[in-house]
C-alpha cells in the first residue's frame, strides 16, 4: 500500500512538473518556487527579456504595473495551458476556481512573487526603495508573504467590444489583486470609487465622465492593486466603438484574455 501511494504521489508530480514545462518553458534553476530576494530572474523564465520593471501610477496609491512582465514565448505557454483547461465557449467566455488552483496558475503565482522581489522599481518609478518605505514596494509585505499568495483565479476571454463596468472588487476578497493581461492591448481607466456617476453608458447617455486615469495594458503586461487602489478606486475597461483611445490613435481590438488572482479572506469563526 505505501509503495502503491508512493508511486501514485510520483505520477501526480510528474503531471504537475509536465504542466510547469508546458507553461513556462524548462527551468535551470533548483525546483524550489520560493524566489531569492536580490538575485536576477532566472533564465528559465525569460532571459532574453528586460530585467522587470515596476511603474507606480502616478495619482493612484497602490497601483503599480510591470509592462514586461511575460515574455512573448511565456505568454504563449500560458494560453495554452488555459486552452486545455476547455473553460471558453460560445456560450461561456469566464471561469472561475476557488482554493486549489491550476499547475499553472500556482506557478504564475510564484514568478508574480518573484518579480515583486527582484523587479526593478527605481529605473521607472524615480523612486529610492527603502525596507521601510511600503510605498516603494509593488505590494505591501504583509501580502507579498503570506500563504498563499492567491487562492481565487478569474479567467475571461473578451471578444472585441466587450470590457467590464467600473467596479471595486467584492469585500470578500482580500487586499492585494494581481491582473495579467494576454493577447489584445487595452486601456484600463480607475476612478475614484465616492464618484457616482453613470459609466457603462456613457457614450450612449451622454452624463459627463469623472475624473479618470488611463493605465495602457499591452499583453505580457501585470498589474497590481492594493490599499488605495484596491479599495478606493474603481477599474473598468470600456471597449465599445471609441472607447479605447491611447496616443491620439484608437486601438484595435481582437480577442483578449486576461487572468486575475486574489485571496479570499479568511471565513469569520
Amino acid at each position: 500500500m505505501a509503495a502503491a501511494a508512493a508511486a501514485a504521489a510520483d505520477d501526480d508530480e510528474l503531471r504537475r512538473r509536465a504542466a510547469l514545462r508546458e507553461a513556462f518553458g524548462d527551468s535551470s534553476d533548483s525546483d524550489s518556487d520560493e524566489p531569492v530576494v536580490g538575485a536576477s530572474p532566472p533564465r528559465s523564465r525569460g532571459a532574453s527579456r528586460e530585467q522587470w520593471r515596476w511603474e507606480s501610477i502616478s495619482g493612484v496609491k497602490g497601483l503599480w504595473l510591470c509592462a514586461a512582465f511575460l515574455s512573448a514565448d511565456e505568454q504563449s505557454r500560458l494560453l495554452t495551458a488555459i486552452r486545455r483547461e476547455g473553460w471558453f465557449t460560445d456560450a461561456h467566455n469566464q471561469a472561475m476556481r476557488f482554493g486549489d488552483l491550476p499547475s499553472w496558475a500556482v506557478e504564475l503565482s510564484a514568478v508574480i512573487h518573484e518579480a515583486i522581489c527582484v523587479g526593478d522599481v527605481n529605473a521607472s518609478c524615480g523612486v529610492e526603495l527603502k525596507n521601510e518605505d511600503e510605498d516603494a514596494c509593488p505590494l505591501p509585505s504583509d501580502l507579498l508573504w503570506r500563504k498563499p499568495l492567491f487562492d481565487q483565479l478569474i479567467a475571461n476571454r473578451y471578444k472585441p467590444g466587450e470590457g467590464i463596468c467600473a467596479h471595486v472588487d467584492l469585500m470578500r476578497f482580500d487586499d492585494g489583486i494581481a491582473i495579467v493581461s494576454l493577447e489584445s492591448p487595452c486601456v484600463m481607466h480607475f476612478s475614484r470609487a465616492e464618484q457616482e456617476v453613470v459609466v457603462c453608458d456613457t457614450l450612449e447617455s451622454g452624463h459627463a465622465e469623472s475624473t479618470k486615469i488611463p493605465v495602457y495594458l499591452n499583453p505580457g503586461s501585470l498589474v497590481l492593486m492594493s490599499g488605495d487602489a484596491r479599495y478606493l478606486w474603481k477599474h473598468e475597461i470600456n471597449r465599445k466603438p471609441g472607447g479605447q483611445q491611447w496616443g491620439g490613435r484608437e486601438l484595435e481590438q481582437q480577442i483578449r484574455t486576461s487572468i486575475t488572482l486574489r485571496k479570499l479572506l479568511a471565513s469569520p469563526n
